[in-house]
């Protein structure tokens, strides 16, 4: 980190932080706050619902996660475009009409007090934890990266969010994550021509990807039924069609977003525009961390990529053992780097048959290369247990701070910082507007004015905000944190779901039906969690978590169901004959 580094970093992150001050200084009514005035245009919403989504887990988790495992996280997505059409034509036209500055305060009139407070409460238990992984992922990442203390990270993001998102509210979270977007695709589409620009001279991009479809990282697309695997088309346009309908259609942190909107079809054509791009910007996220894989075809790689954990294997009785398996990386490199070349020029002379052995050769390659740096985390967790031997987050940030030209390396942190920031003030004002307009308002007595709850949305952000730091101070890592946070998302959301799509559709069901079913169905998506996914280790659980969502959507709705005709025979009255 040079000075330039230093003033890129800073200039971009004060400027962030003032220019959302500045532009929403003096909301005095709830509207203002919450809703932003309602006068949010298209483009507006649209890139506020992606900057909501791509938190900076985005930017550091998804190149490390296509480097590990290829392009197939992208599967994931697949049921977002359905959900937001959706949408558009269910939840968007009836928030609107019955002008609700929360999703859970349509859940009362339709249902009752209890039913709204539940779906509120469940909300704010996951929301809140995301947030505190918002946080923490980027400072534990830049902590054992650059040596940065981690609790100081933690509380310098999460205090440069609350100052801009208690200030300003919606309309802060709005105007400031436009700049963020920007910050954030100038420095990956950046990233990526560097990339590209330090491949060997004769490697195209046509000849970079055979590259790394070689090594199997280009399988986008899994067919199978197998539900076991995390990512497959058809958990993707299921599983992830319920955690976007969830997500994007309950979830206040994005239901906020596009209430701000000032007509209905403003807010659709947001949502329209998140359809039509997101799928495209996380395609493109992965192919960066598929370039970082290509590049380190050709140039060295550490066995693992978390300089912590190389540090504490080093400093342990394993040292030696640990520096045997990296003479034997170095001895593979150069192994990998002849085998490319051989298929780079068995690409070039379009010789099938030799364009095939060298295929197989970097195939054997890289089972040796897993091999080695499965033995590598063995030693580390030996060494010290409580060191994450999972470096998929580490993989971008190391190529960053190792690899680009000064300026650069601040532009980056910049973006990554930026992305924790835009998420992060979404998931703040949405924990405040929760917090002080279905619980505190709806169950206080007496008349206040609308400077009151302003000032209580206000007091409830700036209380969420230091909650928020101090999980992201205790939390542990855990695997990839992106799939941490949709894991999160999915142990709850389904459930939510299933209760607003009983509100929509199933109109003979009352209040007491959905209230039962939803704490029973929380009950048990928690214990199918507990037994099928979390007690295994990564990619081998008995059932994919994206599952949960359609599980826990099915469930609350079916039980619901069988409750109100349970209550409506027990309760019919008796006929003439029967008395």
């Amino acid at each position: 980190m040079g000075a330039l580094d230093w003033t890129i970093l800073c200039g971009t992150l004060l400027f962030i932080v003032s220019y959302g001050v500045w532009k929403t200084k003096g909301s005095t009514n709830v509207d203002d706050y919450v809703k932003g005035g309602s006068e949010a245009q298209w483009w507006t919403i649209g890139l506020s619902v992606m900057a909501t989504q791509a938190s900076a887990i985005t930017f550091l988790s998804t190149p490390g996660q296509a480097f590990h495992d290829g392009m197939g996280f992208v599967q994931f997505y697949f049921g977002l475009p359905l959900a937001m059409i959706i949408i558009c034509l269910v939840f968007v036209p009836i928030y609107h009409r019955m002008k609700v500055y929360t999703a859970y305060e349509f859940l009362e009139g339709r249902f009752d007090l209890k039913t709204r407070s539940l779906a509120a409460i469940l909300f704010l238990i996951q929301r809140g934890l995301a947030a505190g992984i918002t946080i923490f992922a980027p400072s534990i990442i830049l902590s054992a990266v650059l040596g940065w203390d981690l609790g100081t990270l933690n509380i310098i993001i999460g205090t440069l969010v609350i100052i801009y998102t208690v200030s300003g509210g919606t309309k802060a979270v709005s105007v400031t994550q436009k700049q963020q977007m920007f910050i954030i695709m100038t420095g990956m589409f950046i990233a990526f021509f560097f990339i590209m620009g330090f491949l060997p001279s004769d490697m195209t991009f046509s000849k970079a990807l055979k590259v790394a479809g070689a090594s199997n990282k280009l399988n986008i697309l899994d067919f199978s039924m197998n539900t076991k695997s995390r990512y497959t088309f058809w958990s993707g346009i299921t599983g992830g069609l319920f955690l976007a309908l969830a997500y994007f259609g309950t979830d206040q942190s994005q239901v906020q977003r596009y209430l701000s909107g000032k007509s209905i079809r403003e807010s659709q054509l947001g949502l329209v525009f998140n359809a039509i791009f997101k799928i495209p910007m996380q395609f493109f996220i992965l192919l960066v961390g598929v370039m970082v894989f290509v590049f380190y075809q050709y140039n060295p790689s550490p066995l693992n990529f978390n300089p912590a954990a190389t540090t504490a294997v080093m400093e342990s009785e394993y040292a030696e053992d640990y520096k045997i398996l990296q003479e034997g990386q170095v001895a593979l490199e150069a192994e990998k780097r002849i085998a490319q070349n051989q298929f780079s020029t068995a690409l070039d002379i379009k010789e099938y048959d030799a364009v095939q052995e060298a295929k197989q050769h970097i195939i054997t390659i890289n089972q040796k290369d897993s091999t080695n740096r499965i033995a590598a985390k063995s030693l580390i967790s030996q060494a010290d247990d409580s060191i994450e031997t999972n470096d998929k987050d580490y993989v971008f940030i190391h190529f960053i701070l190792n690899n680009l030209p000064k300026g650069l390396v601040g532009l980056l942190l910049a973006v990554i910082l930026s992305a924790a920031m835009s998420s992060t003030a979404s998931e703040l004002n949405a924990l405040g507007t929760i917090t002080a307009l279905d619980l505190y308002k709806r169950n206080k007595k007496g008349v206040f004015t609308e400077k009151h709850y302003v000032w209580a949305s206000k007091a409830f952000t700036l209380a969420w905000g230091v909650i928020a730091i101090l999980i992201a101070c205790i939390a542990n890592l855990f695997d990839n944190l992106i799939q941490l946070v949709n894991i999160i998302g999915s142990i709850f959301y389904g459930n939510v779901l299933g209760i607003f799509l009983l509100a929509f559709f199933f109109k003979f069901v009352k209040g007491n039906a959905v209230f039962f079913a939803a704490i029973i169905t929380q009950i048990i998506v928690c214990i199918i969690y507990y037994n099928l996914i979390h007690i295994y280790p990564a990619g081998e659980e008995k059932l994919g978590y994206l599952w949960l969502n359609f599980i826990g959507a099915a469930l609350v709705i079916v039980m619901a169901i069988i409750f109100e005709a349970f209550d409506r025979m027990l309760n019919r009255p008796l006929s003439p004959s029967q008395n």
